[in-house]
């Protein structure tokens, strides 16, 4: 059946970051947006068809986590005061050989179960076992966009593993499963961690499939100083072997020049900003207005629930904000609106999806219900657009989720996942841990 609902405000997140009063959203039996703005202008519904629901908050579109490895709540907390690489090498690898399918899929759930409370309907994820991956969000009911690891390290073959992607997409296509919850592209990890062979033939499989590629560039100033040196920077690399001609979405690009800033703007590739695991790690601040000036396409992302450590997007919206402001000395760097709409429309246009990211007729309904039964909003509903933004991304965040749709199906419900337990789910991950602690 369809679905209207009603509240008292709609943030459709439109390139203007619109606020709707007295708003009206309508959802078809196939799960996309109708009709999505004012009550007045809505059109007639015979109540028969429609379940008609009215709700006492804000509407605002699903957010897109545009940088994950949400499997990694197995890890969490591990090796938590160390630097990027040494994290990586010392900790991480050794505890990720350990984990099997059961972990994965059963960090995975967990995963999707916190980041759909926060209201984070669709999440970019890097992980091994995509299989897992997949089956885990539709467990769920979220949306997914998978990058399948492609990675250089002992025991691993990376040759197998981009023939393995290559198979899956041939077989299942790009998207598949209920309303498309599952995209399916290339995670080669990184530039310093393939060679320049892979690196080409991922470029190549990608291409020929219409698919993303998923990749670091730019982390940490020490990884990938035979890379510079030999190519004058990762994105001149990625760029002379052909990478950039397709779909990309680079992950942090923390250290970039002028020339490779240009570079991704030429080449409309996205980049997923993540402050909170940059920042944890030490590794930077990512020059987040030079991208914006530029027109890239930038989304924000968490990164893994290891390195930042939670899933909660609108500690990234907040944290997005603040550093573009600090870094420049600027207090009108990165408004409320601007980051808000960085954590929706920009992460879909940093995915390169034009069906997700805002409230608009055509696009699926992946809805978040924030409630204002909060000391944030006691000034109430009816005060300046500009306020009522202001006290939803720098005071509320996800602490006033409480209900979510993807596809109009209810997902969250009262703050609470429908499809999943969670304490199960965090039970599960609770064992899978002590399996695999280092």
């Amino acid at each position: 059946m369809s679905l209207r609902l009603h509240a008292p405000a709609l943030l459709p997140c439109d390139p203007i970051c619109t606020v709707v009063r007295d708003a009206a959203v309508d959802v078809d039996d196939d799960g996309r947006i109708s009709y999505s703005g004012p009550r007045a202008t809505a059109p007639a519904v015979d109540d028969a068809d429609r379940t008609v629901t009215d709700l006492p908050g804000i509407l605002l579109p699903g957010l897109i986590n545009a940088h994950a490895h949400s499997p990694m709540t197995v890890l969490r907390g591990m090796g938590g005061d160390l630097p990027l690489l040494r994290w990586l090498r010392e900790v991480i690898w050794p505890a990720e050989a350990r984990m099997g399918s059961a972990d994965i899929r059963a960090g995975m759930v967990l995963g999707s179960v916190e980041m759909l409370r926060h209201g984070v309907t669709t999440s970019a994820e890097m992980y091994f076992q995509g299989d897992q991956v997949a089956d885990a969000v539709l467990a769920t009911g979220a949306r997914v966009v998978i990058g399948v690891p492609i990675i250089d390290l002992p025991g691993m073959d990376w040759r197998k593993m981009i023939d393995d992607v290559d198979r899956w997409i041939d077989a299942d296509g790009v998207r598949f499963g209920p309303a498309d919850r599952i995209e399916l592209g290339y995670g080669p990890h990184s530039a310093y961690m393939l060679p320049i062979e892979a690196l080409r033939l991922v470029a190549e499989s990608a291409r020929q499939r219409g698919a993303l590629v998923q990749i670091h560039v730019a982390e940490a100033h020490d990884e990938d100083i035979n890379q510079r040196e030999g190519h004058g920077s990762v994105p001149q690399l990625l760029d002379e072997i052909g990478l950039l001609a397709g779909r990309v979405l680079a992950a942090h690009c923390v250290h970039m020049s002028d020339a490779d800033i240009a570079l991704f703007a030429r080449r409309g590739v996205g980049i997923a900003h993540c402050p909170g695991s940059n920042a944890k790690l030490a590794s930077g601040i990512a020059r987040l207005n030079a991208m914006r000036d530029a027109d890239i396409a930038v989304g924000l992302g968490t990164d893994g629930p290891a390195s930042n450590d939670d899933l909660d997007l609108w500690h990234e919206i907040q944290l997005a904000a603040m550093l573009a402001r600090l870094s420049t000395q600027d207090s009108t760097a990165l408004s409320a609106a601007a980051a808000l709409l960085m954590a929706t429309r920009g992460g879909a246009a940093a995915l390169g999806r034009e069906d997700i990211g805002e409230l608009s007729a055509g696009r699926w309904a992946d809805l978040v219900h924030v409630d204002l039964d909060d000391p944030t909003f006691a000034g109430g509903i009816d005060v300046p657009d500009e306020q009522l933004l202001a006290n939803l991304v720098w005071g509320a965040g996800s602490r006033r989720v409480r209900d979510v749709w993807v596809a109009g199906e209810q997902v969250v419900a009262f703050g609470e996942p429908t499809r999943v337990d969670r304490q199960e789910a965090q039970a599960v991950v609770r064992a899978a841990g002590a399996r695999v602690r280092v």
